[in-house]
């Protein structure tokens, strides 16, 4: 008897009461509840990232091509400056080469009017200079030679050598 009694105690524990059965069966579904939404997060996740991956290399793609568009637009700046940067040193024959400079259009334009401002300065100065030292056009009339202080020698072979005669 003993027996039966653990034998009915053990199938009692073991298969519960209908209660803990209704109870771990709730409990059970809400699990597998819980991991059908756990599963679906993440295959939304998963989604969501590759989604994100391919968004980041179609930027990386359109990154790099705005910086090869970038050196582009760089390289036909440079060119551009450059003829502009020639033809303002063309145009500008008067103000010497080493004045016009610049990476810019305003710098090269500021180093034209520095330059006219130079120019116009040396022209200035060089003309009042020349307006102090004025030489008369043409050979100097030619006078008679002054025998002051001479000696009696000196001026008989001046006389002698005016006249055409010999020492």
């Amino acid at each position: 008897m003993e027996n039966e009694n653990e034998e009915t105690q053990e199938t009692q524990n073991t298969q519960g009461t209908p209660e803990t059965l209704e109870a771990i069966k709730a409990q059970l579904e809400d699990e597998k509840k819980a991991k059908a939404a756990a599963e679906a997060a993440l295959a939304e996740k998963a989604a969501r990232i590759t989604e994100l991956e391919a968004s980041l290399s179609e930027a990386k793609q359109g990154s790099e091509a705005a910086a090869a568009e970038l050196v582009q637009v760089k390289e036909a700046k440079d060119q551009a400056m450059a003829k502009y940067l020639g033809m303002a040193k063309a145009l500008n024959p008067a103000i010497p080469e080493g004045i016009i400079a610049g990476e810019t259009i305003e710098q090269i334009d500021t180093s034209i009017e520095k330059g006219k401002t130079i120019v116009e300065s040396v022209k200035k100065a060089m003309e009042a200079e020349a307006s102090q030292a004025k030489v008369p056009a043409g050979a100097p009339t030619r006078g008679e030679i002054s025998f002051e202080g001479l000696s009696p020698r000196e001026k008989i072979a001046a006389g002698i050598q005016q006249k055409g005669g010999t020492q």
